[in-house]
């Protein structure tokens, strides 16, 4: 989106309280003193065979934006593009199970549109809220923040092993737990411990996702590599090849926005890059409410990683460590 509007000169409006100048993962409007709306989109192509695992992996992937927001989901719009000649049920798979995670949210669907297209496409469009005076955003990361993730990483790779047909049953039902898997839990634990910036990691990759964090804070970041985790298989699969396209496309991009310490494996560092679908949240909380965001994420059983911290002002390039 950043290169295709270029320079254009977008109207200001002082009801928008995150637009596009921050890439944030969602539009957030302020409606009242107390409500501001949140609004998101997302939709891609199968990754899985199943349609109902697709279904529920689109729903979530959009849905969690709005929690990477620290908001609630209100609404949803189906967004389908499918073929005309294809068997129905696997379209009304696809719903069931995108309606599934829409229920699980609290929110309701409330129509949608479809598009005959030669391939089959899946997303929402999501309306939540959250009020004006607590929205997490991804540019509120300050000196002294610890960083956390509370997803492992791999989802792309596996995805990638699944198509070669090369995953084992263990390795694809845990990619399914985490891609399905909601964000709402880890959201009430960082709303608890009133975090500084939050943002959701998909397709851009971790790295991607810090570099927005970091550069729309304007601060020094260094990440772990070693205290990164990924879902089992990930980096056997990554060794033998199956990295999906998207990491080295991300990696050309960012390569210039980190610095890749030696010691680091050459692998690990690639999938740093690998794009992700309805990744956990990349957190950044003051030292101080460290705890309490630890004791929330463990109170609600989530998974959650120590992955860096943010080590002064003045956005430099990505310390990437071992």
């Amino acid at each position: 989106m950043e290169k295709i509007l270029g320079d254009f000169e977008l109207p200001y409006h002082p009801d928008l309280l995150v637009g596009l100048d921050t890439r944030d993962d969602a539009g957030v409007f302020k409606i009242s003193e107390e409500i501001a709306l949140i609004q998101t989109m997302d939709f891609f192509t199968p990754m899985v065979d199943d349609p109902y695992v697709f279904g529920q992996v689109a729903a979530a992937n959009a849905i969690n934006d709005v929690y990477a927001m620290g908001g609630k989901p209100l609404l949803a719009m189906n967004l389908v593009c499918f073929p005309q000649c294809a068997d129905l049920y696997v379209l009304k798979e696809i719903l069931r199970g995108g309606l599934d995670k829409i229920k699980e949210a609290g929110a309701l669907l409330v129509g949608g549109h479809t598009v005959d297209d030669n391939e089959p496409k899946y997303g929402l469009s999501v309306t939540g809220i959250v009020h004006p005076d607590k929205i997490i955003g991804n540019s509120g990361a300050k000196p002294g923040d610890i960083l956390f993730l509370t997803k492992p990483l791999g989802n792309g790779v596996i995805a990638t092993a699944i198509k070669a047909d090369m995953v084992s049953k263990e390795a694809y039902e845990e990619a399914v737990y985490w891609m399905t898997m909601l964000n709402k839990e880890a959201c009430e634990a960082m709303i608890e411990a009133e975090v500084h910036a939050a943002t959701d990691i998909t397709g851009f990759g971790l790295i991607g996702h810090l570099y927005e964090m970091a550069s729309g804070s304007d601060v020094k970041v260094e990440i772990y590599s070693s205290k990164v985790g990924f879902m089992q298989e990930t980096l056997d699969h990554a060794r033998m090849g199956l990295i999906p396209g998207g990491a080295y496309t991300n990696r050309d991009y960012l390569i210039d926005k980190v610095n890749i310490n030696p010691g680091v494996d050459s692998i690990v560092a690639d999938l740093l890059f690998s794009p992700e679908t309805a990744g956990g949240l990349l957190i950044a909380v003051s030292e101080e409410k460290a705890e309490k965001l630890v004791k929330g994420l463990k109170n609600r059983k989530c998974a959650f990683f120590e992955i860096g911290k943010v080590t002064g002002s003045g956005y430099d390039k990505i310390e990437i460590l071992l």
